[in-house]
């Protein structure tokens, strides 16, 4: 579920073009490296606290304990808002690619809202069942995620390397903070042109394909022996996710050549070249209709894993019965699957919504919906990623919990270090944000963004200290909704 999450194929066609052409150039591997450095230092902090709590909210449950449960509302708001608009923006991707796969397949032209109506449908049923059935669907279509982009790699690997060389340049770590400054070939083969970028759109788009690997943290409830299953789920999938990455995306520059990839990446209709090309040329035009299908495929996996986050985390608001009344609604599990149900179908009505709102208005799925939803989320989640790693230190040295698994480098320094970093990545969102956004920079949705996340976050927080005046016992069960660690 984790995995999926990140959404590995829709990471690497869909980011790393904008990350080589705009960013870091050819050492946009370099900057998953980066990423995967300061993710996996996040993660051991992470992990160690999934060792004693165990709660469906994991962000909102940690945050919780180790800086307060005023904090934690607010950090249980901008998570919950994140993944709720995180599944819109995934059916506008998928949307996207299936209209463009059944025009190419079939040469019937449908409307992009049919499939993302259809997309969110099918999340509704299935997420319905109990987790298991969600799993065994999202980990059928991950790997065959994972199949192509290893046959893709594989591909460029027994042939000798791409035409440039190997480009080991493109692993340095060194590279990956700096910008594209290079002259490259136009593609049409007419001439030169001058291409430049900031290392900060680099990093961010690399930090951004890993967003949703902490999810594994909010199924600990629905899993066996949570206390030793989560925290290896959430390093393997940290640094499993980021050594993939990091091969698969300097494969593809070194298949295709690091000078003709940056030229590729500059038009949005030759980037995914980067990617088709030397599964055209190794491996025939057969594998780039089966990429095309994954991709479509993929983006409807990290839709639906997407619509599990956001339904668990409304549950695990709503069980703390914070609104009078939503313990006995959005707050209950089904009695026989053990799925958050009604908390389910109130993410598909919410996400539906969203998706109507930008269809009616005429606003287009891919660089509309899934764009600005995207930057939306990821504002929400980043904040929320960094106080998590604070609290760990809080929870482990300021408070003084578990000294038995206290640590200087896991519960300190570590987490210290990866809050640190999603601090720095917060500032390339902010700097960087409209180039996110490309054309959808001038949209009113893209201007209220900031605003929306602020609102959410002071929400939380005003919401909690009402609790706090007006009705100490509800307060009380802020984030306190865990596991019993006996179990």
């Amino acid at each position: 579920m984790s995995v999926a999450t990140a959404a590995p194929i829709t990471a690497m066609v869909g980011n790393v073009p904008i990350a080589v052409g705009f960013g870091n150039g050819s050492a946009a591997p370099a900057g998953y490296l980066v990423a995967t450095i300061v993710l996996g230092l996040f993660a051991v902090g992470y992990a160690a606290m999934s060792k004693h709590i165990t709660a469906t909210g994991a962000f909102y449950g940690y945050i919780s304990h180790g800086l307060g449960r005023v904090v934690g509302l607010s950090a249980g708001f901008l998570t919950a808002l994140a993944y709720m608009v995180f599944e819109a923006a995934l059916a506008g991707i998928f949307a996207f690619f299936a209209r463009d796969l059944f025009t190419s397949l079939f040469a019937v032209d449908l409307p992009w809202l049919l499939f993302a109506v259809v997309m969110i449908a099918v999340n509704a049923i299935l997420t319905y069942f109990d987790v298991n059935l969600a799993a065994k669907v999202l980990g059928g279509l991950l790997i065959t995620e994972i199949i192509m982009l290893t046959l893709m790699a594989g591909s460029v690997l027994i042939t000798g390397g791409g035409p440039e060389g190997w480009s080991l340049s493109s692993l340095n770590p060194i590279n990956g903070l700096t910008g594209l400054n290079a002259v490259v070939p136009n593609v049409d083969g007419a001439g030169t042109m001058a291409v430049m970028g900031s290392a900060g759109v680099g990093l961010f788009f690399a930090f951004w394909s890993w967003v949703g690997f902490e999810s594994s943290a909010m199924y600990g409830e629905e899993s066996k022996n949570p206390k030793k299953i989560i925290p290896v789920a959430i390093m393997s999938s940290v640094l499993g996710i980021g050594a993939f990455y990091i091969i698969v995306s300097w494969l593809a520059i070194v298949g295709t050549g690091p000078t003709k990839a940056i030229a590729l990446a500059q038009d949005t209709n030759t980037a995914s070249e980067i990617f088709f090309g030397p599964v055209r040329d190794h491996l025939g035009n057969w594998a780039v209709t089966l990429f095309q299908i994954l991709l479509t495929t993929g983006s409807y996996a990290c839709g639906m894993a997407f619509h599990n986050c956001a339904a668990r985390y409304i549950y695990a608001i709503g069980r703390e019965d914070i609104i009078p009344g939503t313990a006995n609604t959005v707050g209950r599990t089904h009695r026989v699957h053990g799925s958050p149900h009604i908390a389910g179908f109130v993410q598909t009505v919410i996400a539906l919504l969203i998706v109507l709102l930008f269809a009616l208005t005429g606003r287009d799925p891919y660089g509309d919906l899934y764009g600005l939803m995207a930057i939306l989320g990821t504002s929400a989640i980043l904040i929320v990623q960094a106080l998590a790693a604070f609290s760990v230190i809080s929870y482990f040295h300021v408070r003084k919990q578990h000294p038995e698994t206290a640590h200087w480098f896991r519960t300190c320094l570590a987490p210290g270090l990866g809050g640190l970093g999603m601090c720095y990545v917060i500032y390339l969102l902010i700097s960087n944000a409209s180039f996110a956004a490309g054309s959808a920079s001038d949209d009113a949705i893209f201007t209220a963004i900031p605003y929306v996340v602020g609102i959410t976050a002071v929400g939380g927080v005003v919401v909690a200290l009402v609790l706090r005046a007006r009705s100490p016992h509800r307060y009380d069960r802020l984030g306190r909704v865990v596991l019993d660690e006996e179990r």
